[in-house]
């Protein structure tokens, strides 16, 4: 069958994509939606692209568009993906770990909620907790972690902990042995991620175009990652989702963004700390 994807088509699902996540799927973009959506046009049987637009757009079709939606979201992630950012956590924390230190000379309580917004296959949040995990050996404190993305595919990956060898390669040898179970049997060349690193995450489906949260717990966040995700935005979305992190943030609060992103160009309150770093 053949499978064409004329410009009227290609518009009514670009901007169905758009105003349901925000994401900008222009002109250049159409190859890519062609090829990923065809696999779910011959799953359901849809004889046309038109045929599918017009189910995912009604009430019956809610479970395709999500699915819609998964395969048409770009999911490029590894451990210890730019790793100045942690180094920059670890600064931070050690700032604040000191402060408290030198009050009335007693250690008070540091207590960090962290948002990675966009956290695709676990990566990010994993390498977040593994990082943090590390600091209280010495320096006890409570931290936590909301990671969030809008593809349910890749969050089932999240949940599960597990990937395979060549995924791992770029995490420490001493962080692997501490953190992963080796498989074994039909799970050799997979690890999985141990339950007292997985505890400090909740993973969550969440749809940035929606009304930003505070945690579950009404506080604001003291940490927000959201890196190489607000490239597949135009300027709008980016405007008015910067702005909406803003008000998430507790005072003091950082906002990183991936090394190839930047707010220039956008109108923000952030202060400006180094590339790719910003502060409430």
């Amino acid at each position: 069958m053949n499978f064409d994807l004329g410009n009227n088509d290609f518009e009514k699902i670009s901007r169905l994509v758009y105003d349901i996540c925000g994401i900008d799927l222009h002109e250049g973009k159409r190859e890519l939606v062609k090829t990923r959506l065809i696999k779910r046009l011959k799953e359901g049987n849809f004889r046309s692209f038109s045929d599918y637009y017009k189910f995912v757009s009604t009430r019956g079709g809610t479970d395709e568009l999500v699915a819609m939606i998964d395969s048409l979201s770009t999911n490029l992630t590894s451990f210890f993906r730019e790793d100045k950012h942690f180094e920059k956590m670890r600064f931070i924390i050690a700032q604040r770990l000191q402060a408290l230190d030198s009050k009335d000379g007693r250690r008070g309580r540091l207590r960090l909620r962290i948002w990675s917004a966009g956290c695709s296959t676990g990566e990010e949040p994993y390498t977040i907790s593994m990082v943090l995990k590390e600091i209280t050996f010495a320096h006890p404190f409570d931290f936590s972690l909301w990671a969030t993305d809008i593809s349910t595919r890749v969050l089932k990956t999240a949940v599960a902990g597990v990937y395979p060898h060549e995924r791992i390669l770029r995490i420490p040898p001493e962080l692997v042995r501490k953190y992963f179970l080796k498989g074994k049997g039909s799970w050799e060349g997979f690890y999985r991620v141990k339950a007292d690193l997985k505890q400090h995450i909740e993973f969550a489906r969440f749809n940035l175009k929606e009304s930003l949260p505070l945690n579950k717990n009404g506080e604001r966040f003291d940490m927000i990652f959201c890196r190489n995700v607000m490239i597949y935005f135009d300027k709008e979305m980016q405007r008015d989702l910067v702005g909406r992190f803003y008000n998430c943030l507790a005072d003091g609060g950082y906002f990183f963004v991936g090394h190839s992103e930047s707010l220039t160009g956008l109108n923000h309150q952030y202060r400006y700390v180094e590339p790719s770093v910003y502060r409430k």
